[in-house]
């Protein structure tokens, strides 16, 4: 029989631990004194929370903290244990960060070199019953990858550290959104397991649709001690059960349900998300877990426009409304069910269905996949490889491996996940980014993409796709960031050329693309303290790890907008633009449908206050670039598009029914309230179709290009612009509005009336209370309309007005 006893070593199951510097450039005074650390944690949020070090988001503290990353340290904790009549007990770690050693009670039980994976211990005799002393000594994470980088040689890679030695999160070295902050610690929980007979090691359990029937193959791997007998597995679900009995020695037993007339788990605004509770049980032991009964695949076959990326859930083909997705803080076990929800919540208020999380950071932990299976978010799961060529030589291959079996049994259960891809660059950086020469003929990955983990992914989770990387064209012989096939990334929009640029490409697909802004005005000014405070200031600047950022910032206003005359402009002007460009980009993509079948964006999440690409910022305050998303990811969109003839209105209808709707155009003032041409007609698109109206002369061309626009409205309420020429020459009044603030019981109202075109309007509530909250942004009025920005989370002010209340009006004058 199976008898299996835990004893939790974690600070919430009541272990005590304490950390110390063993040697290293620690301060004086810091080498051998213990400080009270929790589990799972860091060493950093334990030297924070002991007082020993400032906030390394703070000014310009990091770099004042980056010798944590060049010492050693020794986590220890005495507990006491109960001998139970069990005859194993082992030792697991569900996460060590990164290369320690383990002792028990003064003997050596291993050593460890990878933080994505769990270990676990045999510590059969070495436990003993009443005290113990637990010891996981970690070695400085920046010195480790340097001795690697020594033993084994240099291999490319972008950023400071040579983070591709090692298997650790690659951005915990920094990257250019996030903070170098190298760290060490017990990361995920630990435990000592006591048992006897056999136990359940691990479950897979592959959820698929069969007709109308759902069927779960569950995979069940177990381990045996010495004198066990036979024993009986069950598994149930959906109302049904299956049970067989097995020999001891047995590794690995496959159960199957049937669940007729099943309920289909679906992604986000194609149906609902349905979850069914699953239990294996193993005599005494068991296991519990949820799924979604749903079928994926990617349609990759060469067309007559390429290779297209074309993601169905149950034979239905999804546009993809993504995006990326990092580590969620810096420091991740700072993370819990709850940052995790609200940050996926601000992925489904943005209308998006899809995260990918990207190859530089984590396997995520359960809480975050749980969501998305609950608000029905796919998850575009990366492989953890990232801007590098990594060796494929021992012991690296093996540790590789390890972690890929690990996570392809841990994540397949879940009906979110939707991709498993190889690698964030890599094959493109092997092409592009003069790796050869160095590399000398040496393997650098390809090993991993194009044979080990497909290999894992076919043989642990079949029913998942593949992708060998990120951007990739699905064929060796072509360039693997071809707009023509697979899957592309746009990054000379930002580094190099004008956001218009994105025109240029007709991408299949878009798995990144982005573009700058600072975070809210709260959030940057709680972390940088210059005086005055300038984009070039020094502890701004610590806070722009783009490298020309600020640079990039400026040069990206072209023609659009004006460059700033002083630091509340410069404020507002680049989160415009960055809006601005992203929604440029994904307008023109979606207006390109059938052909290109998705957008992912880079990225939704900060994970430090920063000037950076996401649309949510370190504190958690939705960016206007979020609010642009918004609008350009809803269901239906209207955008006029340029094309050889002229103008057009394109029309994406992302539901399940038809839009039929009219649509009116105006050529309107912009200084007024004139209608100087109006045209009525109307449109029919079927469900998950699109469609392209050429716009009448009498509205598509201006007599005065600047003093004109044109207003499209559907009569069901989706609204586009189209601007003759940029705001930099568009006239436009500084009296086009009014405001008026009204108190409410959860905050206030600010009504702002047009009397001429008032051009993305914007609230910012928190320069006046850090907690405050505003419901929309970027809104844009005709004269005669109005719109109540909805604040809560504060008290009323009196009035608002610039650099409370902004618009593009405000910067052209």
């Amino acid at each position: 029989m199976t008898s299996l006893k835990t004893l939790d070593l974690t600070t919430a199951g009541g272990a005590a631990w304490t950390v110390h510097a063993v040697e290293g450039p620690a301060p004086d005074g810091l080498i051998g004194r213990a400080v009270a650390a929790t589990v799972p944690g860091e060493v950093h949020t334990d030297l924070l929370a002991a007082g020993e070090i400032p906030d390394p988001f703070d000014g310009d503290n990091e770099s004042k903290l980056h010798w944590i990353g060049r010492t050693r340290w020794s986590y220890t904790s005495r507990f006491n244990w109960v001998a139970d009549g069990n005859d194993r007990q082992e030792l697991v770690a569900d996460g060590l960060d990164t290369v320690a050693t383990v002792t028990l009670n003064g003997q050596e039980l291993g050593r460890t070199a990878n933080q994505h994976r769990s270990y676990r211990f045999d510590v059969t005799g070495v436990l003993v019953a009443g005290d113990n002393e637990l010891v996981i000594e970690f070695e400085g994470p920046v010195t480790a990858a340097e001795a690697e980088r020594e033993k084994r040689g240099s291999w490319p890679h972008t950023n400071l550290h040579p983070y591709n030695e090692l298997r650790k999160m690659a951005s915990n070295f920094g990257w250019d959104w996030g903070p170098d902050v190298a760290t060490a610690g017990i990361w995920r929980p630990i435990r000592i397991e006591s048992w006897s007979g056999v136990r359940i090691s691990a479950v897979r359990p592959l959820a698929q649709v069969d007709g109308t029937d759902g069927v779960l193959k569950t995979f069940v791997s177990l381990d045996w001690a010495d004198g066990a007998a036979d024993a009986t597995v069950a598994v149930e679900v959906g109302g049904t059960q299956e049970s067989v009995t097995i020999k001891p020695g047995t590794d690995t037993v496959e159960l199957v349900n049937t669940v007729s007339a099943v309920d289909v788990w679906w992604p986000r605004g194609h149906g609902e998300q349905p979850l069914y509770d699953v239990t294996v049980t193993l005599n005494e032991d068991d296991w519990h877990g949820r799924v979604g009964f749903r079928n994926i695949s990617v349609n990759v076959a060469p067309d007559n426009d390429g290779t297209p990326f074309v993601l169905s859930v149950n034979g239905k083909p999804v546009y993809v409304r993504g995006a990326n997705w990092i580590p969620d803080n810096a420091f991740v076990t700072r993370l819990d069910a709850s940052t995790y929800r609200t940050s996926i919540e601000d992925a489904v208020g943005a209308g998006m269905n899809l995260l990918r999380v990207w190859g530089g950071g984590i396997y995520e932990s359960e809480e975050f996949y749980d969501v998305c299976d609950e608000l029905g978010i796919l998850v575009w799961q990366d492989f953890l490889f990232a801007c590098a060529a990594y060796s494929e030589d021992e012991p690296l291959w093996s540790e590789v491996e390890a972690e890929a079996r690990e996570a392809v049994t841990r994540l397949s259960k879940h009906a979110s996940l939707a991709v498993w891809n190889g690698n964030n660059e890599n094959i493109w950086g092997y092409v592009e980014w003069s790796w050869r020469v160095p590399l000398a003929g040496r393997p650098w990955g390809a090993g991993y993409y194009l044979d080990l983990l497909p290999r894992i992914v076919a043989e642990l989770d079949p029913r998942t796709p593949y992708s060998a990387g990120s951007p990739y064209s699905f064929d060796q012989f072509i360039h693997p960031n071809d707009d023509r096939h697979g899957t592309m990334h746009i990054w000379d929009v930002w580094n190099q050329v004008d956001y218009t640029t994105y025109r240029k490409y007709k991408p299949r697909f878009v798995s990144e693309f982005g573009f700058q802004g600072p975070p809210a005005w709260s959030t940057l000014t709680s972390v940088v303290h210059d005086v005055p405070l300038d984009p070039y200031g020094s502890q701004m600047l610590v806070h722009q790890k783009a490298f020309e950022g600020n640079l990039k910032l400026e040069r990206g206003l072209g023609d659009h907008l004006p460059v700033w005359k002083n630091i509340d402009d410069w404020h507002w002007t680049t989160q415009l633009n960055q809006a601005r460009a992203v929604a440029y980009g994904i307008e023109h993509f979606r207006s390109l449908f059938p052909l290109n079948t998705g957008a992912v964006v880079w990225q939704l999440n900060d994970n430090w206050p920063v000037v950076s690409w996401a649309a949510v910022d370190g504190h958690g305050i939705r960016k206007p670039l979020w609010y642009a998303l918004k609008r350009v990811y809803a269901d239906r969109l209207l955008t006029v598009q340029p094309r050889e003839d002229g103008l057009v209105v394109a029309a994406h209808n992302d539901t399940d029914a038809p839009w039929t709707t009219e649509i009116t155009v105006r050529r309107r003032s912009t200084t007024g309230a004139e209608v100087l041409a109006q045209e009525t007609f109307a449109i029919e698109i079927a469900a998950r179709s699109a469609a392209v109206n050429e716009l009448p002369e009498s509205v598509a061309v201006a007599g005065k290009p600047s003093e004109e626009y044109v207003e499209v409205r559907a009569g069901d309420g989706e609204t586009a612009y189209w601007y003759f020429v940029e705001d930099t020459e568009l006239q436009l009044t500084t009296d086009a509005y009014t405001s008026a603030v009204s108190p409410t019981a959860d905050g206030y109202e600010v009504t702002v009336t047009a009397t001429a075109l008032a051009k993305d309007l914007a609230l910012f509530p928190d320069r006046l209370d850090a907690t405050a909250r505003v419901d929309s942004c970027l809104v844009t009025l005709s004269a005669g309309e109005t719109h109540t920005f909805h604040v809560t989370g504060a008290p009323a002010p009196a009035q608002v007005d610039v650099p409370v209340l902004r618009s593009a009006n405000d910067l052209v004058q």
